[in-house]
């Protein structure tokens, strides 16, 4: 019982560490600065820290997005919000064999360092990823 207790509590604690909300002050000089170049003028929403990296949350542009940057300041993934039906029949198809009855509801455009293209839905605790030609990569609980 008490090694249950032991995984669990362990479980919650790497769960926490993974992405921790953040303070802007706790953010180094040189993480702002290039959120600052990328995006100027624009406000940050939220900063998260998730496996070292760091994540601005923010508007641009009329739309919800969030960038990635890595410790040494280059961004690494830039995520942007889109309308469930922006997702490509690849993809509506796929979710509604393989999760029948639960609906999506966000979706996501990623692109990242090397300009990959990849799409995001999200249902209750799951993220469901998809190359650009609508095939199935993997799906994260949240």
């Amino acid at each position: 019982m008490k090694k249950a207790i032991l995984l669990l509590a362990i479980g919650f604690v790497t769960i926490g560490v993974n992405a921790q909300k953040i303070k802007e002050s706790d953010v180094p000089a040189s993480i702002k600065a290039t959120f600052t170049k990328a995006y100027p003028s624009t406000k940050v929403k939220e900063w998260e820290k998730e496996n070292g990296n760091f994540e601005a949350a923010f508007d641009y542009k009329k739309k919800e997005m969030s960038v990635l940057i890595d410790p040494v300041g280059n961004i690494t993934e830039t995520e942007t919000k889109i309308e469930v039906s922006e997702l490509s029949k690849n993809i509506t198809d796929y979710c509604s064999k393989k999760y029948v009855g639960k609906k999506i509801k966000e979706a996501s455009k990623i692109i990242d360092a090397k300009g990959n293209i990849t799409f995001e839905a999200e249902f209750q605790k799951m993220d469901v990823l998809f190359d650009v030609n609508g095939t199935f990569i993997k799906e994260a609980k949240d």
